[in-house]
């Protein structure tokens, strides 16, 4: 066991809340912040590329569920053509991603979201939400719905509510902590 692991509790008290919304927002899209932006769809994504987006952008998120999946898992979910990976590029470099899934009949989940931390407080996490609202909504859903919870960003929930969405669950239950347990 590390110094590390020590520091870190057993286990973590978690509260996650869902949110949706079932029509598109009023608002059109925003424009995007000052400098070189792009986002591009990953048509699909490798598997190290996709690794290297959910850990830079998780890690501090204490992000696992993905970790835990082999490559063959992992490959079933980001090669089906109804997920997508959408990377949003800053003069260059990926700054953040957003993956909608779309295999449920009727619904878009925003699966992960996010950015990688060189880029956190520059306006773009409001722009790359908003872009992958809209985005959603051009498939005609009946609902575009997400989860987030006590781990993610401090300011991820008050985004996501002022994005438009609602919230409509709040459950709370304890985890293992992944550092404790070495995952991270």
């Amino acid at each position: 066991m590390t110094d590390a692991q020590h520091d870190e509790p057993r286990q973590l008290e978690v509260t996650t809340t869902y949110l949706a919304m079932h029509e598109p927002p009023e608002e059109p899209p925003r424009d995007p912040p000052a400098g070189a932006l792009r986002i591009a769809r990953c048509r699909p994504p490798t598997v190290s590329f996709y690794r290297y987006l959910y850990n830079a952008v998780g890690e501090d998120w204490l992000w696992v569920d993905r970790r835990r999946m082999t490559d063959d898992q992992l490959i079933e979910i980001i090669h089906d053509r109804r997920v997508e990976v959408h990377v949003l590029y800053s003069s260059g470099s990926p700054a953040g991603f957003a993956e909608l899934d779309r295999r449920r009949p009727g619904e878009i989940e925003l699966a992960y979201f996010g950015l990688l931390p060189d880029f956190v407080g520059q306006g773009l996490g409001s722009y790359l939400l908003r872009w992958a609202i809209q985005k959603a909504w051009s498939y005609k859903p009946e609902r575009f719905w997400l989860h987030t919870c006590s781990l993610d960003h401090p300011r991820a929930l008050r985004a996501y509510t002022s994005a438009g969405l609602v919230p409509y669950k709040t459950e709370t239950q304890r985890i293992e902590n992944p550092r404790y347990l070495g995952l991270m």
